[in-house]
């Protein structure tokens, strides 16, 4: 019959203290593993990662270095403090998350949110960084508002380093109505760019508008990827189609979104596959603009040929319809003129 072995589990400060006690009276590996009910492994990755190091020129081997529980306590605390981002488990942990911003709707800081949250001894807790943390990322930007000072960016850093930029009043797609994300209604979005090969140097790129019923595609040629230039792309784009809505990413060329005549609503961070219609548009421009080209050598009459190839197209999803056909069909385009090459009319 096999012998049980115990399961990893992280030492707490009162293990480390009896590691401490039985290390200093000579104790064998194998029996302080026993004692504290640990893997002997544990044991032994504990004392190399955790005890006290000395420099060489003390002439002091290292692993003969004492091994002492305050030490190896802080050094394990500064590990896991810096080991993941720490908002993040207010994201994963939902009472935690709802509990946080109940009390910030009440104006409470971050700092009395922790301190209550303890003092009450909730079943979950986050410290005042770790809120403050998650305040400052996609996550928990929306609530930034109810703090006094109303901050929506991290605290300047000095150096060459660069200041990172988020989307300023930003609205998740959980919010986004119920007509758009059901695909029920038409004229709602989805946005997104094209950039050129970074080998080419060129900062030319694509604005790409999809719109998620109908899959009409329409596309843009922009000089730079600055959020100026694709927001005045995009509300040229929108500006010919009955438009409701407008769904991003979180990428800072959307950071001028307020300036579109539509709301609009925010993927979760590394989602992509949430505005699935865009990114499936981009990928069928790039059998015409491949990957690592420069978009500078198309013109504008090229990206609106592509265009029309593809708004042509019958679709599956469509009953083997065109997306210019749906467009037409429920009255889409807001001009009498209606923005499609010959392509499109050829059938």
């Amino acid at each position: 019959m096999s012998k049980h072995i115990p399961r990893y589990r992280h030492l707490d400060q009162k293990d480390r203290d009896r590691l401490q006690a039985l290390r200093d009276v000579g104790t064998k590996q194998k029996e302080m593993a026993r004692v504290l009910g640990v893997n002997p492994a544990t044991i032994s990755r504990e004392i190399a990662r955790n005890r006290r190091k000395y420099r060489k020129k003390k002439n002091v081997k290292n692993r003969h270095a004492r091994y002492e529980a305050g030490v190896a306590d802080h050094k394990a605390y500064v590990r896991r403090k810096y080991a993941k981002y720490q908002g993040m488990h207010i994201v994963e942990n939902k009472d935690l998350k709802k509990y946080i911003v109940r009390k910030l709707k009440k104006h409470w800081g971050p700092d009395e949110i922790a301190g209550r949250m303890k003092r009450d001894q909730e079943p979950f807790f986050a410290s005042k960084t770790a809120i403050y943390g998650w305040l400052r990322t996609v996550y928990g930007q929306r609530w930034c508002p109810y703090l006094y000072s109303k901050r929506y960016y991290p605290r300047k850093r000095t150096g060459k380093a660069k200041k990172r930029q988020l989307i300023p009043h930003r609205i998740g797609i959980e919010r986004r109505p119920q007509g758009a994300t059901n695909r029920t209604r038409y004229g709602h979005y989805e946005g997104d760019t094209m950039v050129s090969g970074k080998k080419t140097g060129s900062k030319a790129a694509l604005s790409v508008i999809s719109e998620r019923k109908t899959k009409f595609i329409d596309a843009r040629k922009i000089s730079n990827m600055k959020p100026r230039s694709h927001s005045i792309a995009v509300r040229e784009m929108i500006g010919e189609k009955k438009t409701l809505t407008m769904t991003y990413d979180n990428g800072i060329e959307n950071t001028t979104h307020e300036e579109l005549p539509v709301p609009a609503f925010f993927c979760d961070p590394y989602s992509s596959w949430q505005k699935g219609g865009v990114e499936n548009g981009i990928r069928m421009i790039r059998r015409f603009i491949p990957k690592g080209v420069d978009i500078n050598r198309y013109s504008d009459d090229d990206v609106k040929r592509i265009v029309d190839i593809l708004n042509a197209k019958p679709r599956k999803s469509l009953n083997y319809q065109t997306s210019y056909e749906v467009m037409v069909e429920h009255n889409l385009f807001k001009n009498k003129k209606i923005p499609v090459g010959e392509i499109a009319l050829e059938g």
